[in-house]
């Protein structure tokens, strides 16, 4: 996701597929592939799927389908990228939701209402820190969800809530150089001490000391 950074010992054996909404995004069709799908919002954890010999094959051929491509230059170049991208995403799909929901059968509708709640998440932390606004968009209780959540092992709602504004907090802080009060506006904080004590229970150290850690305060 754009909220994540990943760091790598040995990067040059990485292959990266990196893709953005512009280029790949079909929120109201195909709801397992889309940008909000199972792999983008339908687990809690950072998703790390094993791969047997017949799905490093999958893979491999995948890669090497996308390379001849990017070889190919025409006017339907990019519609070929989005249908292999398509095919990467829908088979990763199959081996997360193997790998990650254990074989219940049950749990469709309620990984649907969990991956709306992190889209919503996504799209309104930044102004709304309550529950209960994202369970009136689903239309459930605040209650309903905690239950759901709990129920498929997930972290709370709230949880979910604080650690995505704690997180671009700390983006804030680390790559650029607005005040701790801007940021706290920024994030839906009214009151600046509010989001200071905030930052503190989540990171054990206050803003001020926070910023000193990052390039920015370091520079300064």
């Amino acid at each position: 996701m754009a909220n994540e950074t990943f760091h790598f010992q040995a990067p040059r054996d990485i292959v990266a597929w990196q893709f953005n909404r512009d280029f790949y995004c079909i929120v109201d069709h195909d709801k397992e592939v889309s940008c909000m799908g199972f792999l983008f919002f339908g687990s809690s954890e950072k998703m790390f799927i094993a791969l047997d010999s017949k799905d490093q094959s999958k893979a491999e051929m995948t890669l090497q389908l996308f390379q001849d491509e990017f070889e190919t230059s025409d006017h339907i170049q990019g519609e070929m990228m989005q249908v292999l991208l398509k095919r990467l995403i829908i088979i990763i799909t199959r081996l997360g939701k193997q790998q990650y929901l254990q074989q219940k059968e049950d749990v469709g509708d309620k990984i649907d209402i969990i991956r709306n709640y992190n889209y919503l998440v996504e799209n309104n932390f930044r102004k709304e820190h309550q529950v209960k606004f994202y369970a009136d968009k689903l239309n459930k209780s605040p209650k309903t969800l905690s239950n759901l959540f709990a129920l498929n092992s997930y972290k709370s709602p709230v949880l979910l809530i604080q650690e995505r504004i704690f997180l671009e907090a700390k983006r804030l802080f680390f790559y650029t150089e607005k005040t701790s009060k801007e940021i706290a506006y920024e994030l839906g904080f009214e009151n600046a001490n509010h989001f200071s004590k905030f930052f503190r229970k989540h990171a054990n150290v206050s803003p001020t000391e926070f910023r000193k850690l990052s390039p920015v305060g370091a520079e300064v």
